[in-house]
């Protein structure tokens, strides 16, 4: 995590987020899927201004502080889905320690450069600062979103071969396409 002169940490890679948290070192150097139960370190440097430069799509429940991004804040209170791009300014405000469980899936631009996805991602709006709400799902929709990211991290703990990145990248727009989506 690199500090910029009086400016946000800027966090560069999926490792260095593995770090930070004190999870385990990633086993796909652009993509990682992590349950927030198993973070052991929720560093001091992220309840201030930082920015990640990858994406960031994550199920939370039980956190209490406040995430701002961009000009307003996500509104958390109980299982729900927020979706961040790389480069976005975030703050979080977390005074309470209780801790938080969900799933988060990360993954680098660099990840899906050669896929049609790369250029029409920009087209999911719930990625844009214009969003002051986080997605609210129902059990239903949260099970079917925890199961995408199961299937991901799966693929890429198992073999790699030629097809595991497009398994990987198939099982993302599933994610971003499926019908609750258009919600936001």
């Amino acid at each position: 995590m690199k500090k910029e002169s009086n400016g946000p940490y800027i966090i560069n890679s999926i490792s260095e987020q593995h770090r930070l948290l004190s999870l385990p070192k990633p086993h796909h150097p652009l993509v990682s899927v992590f349950n927030f139960s198993d973070i052991k370190n929720n560093s001091d440097e992220l309840s201030k201004n930082f920015v990640l430069n990858f994406y960031c799509i994550a199920i939370k429940k039980g956190f209490t502080g406040k995430l701002k991004y961009g000009q307003n804040y996500y509104d958390f209170e109980e299982g729900v889905m927020s979706f961040i791009s790389p480069g976005q300014l975030l703050s979080k405000n977390n005074d309470d320690e209780n801790p938080v469980s969900g799933w988060c899936l990360i993954f680098h631009p660099d990840f899906i450069a050669n896929y049609s996805l790369a250029g029409h991602i920009k087209n999911y709006g719930f990625f844009s600062y214009a969003l002051n709400e986080a997605l609210h799902l129902s059990e239903k929709e949260e099970a079917m979103i925890a199961s995408i990211m199961q299937n991901i991290e799966q693929e890429y703990r198992s073999t790699i071969d030629t097809y595991s990145q497009d398994v990987i990248i198939s099982q993302i727009e599933l994610l971003l396409n499926s019908s609750f989506a258009d919600k936001i």
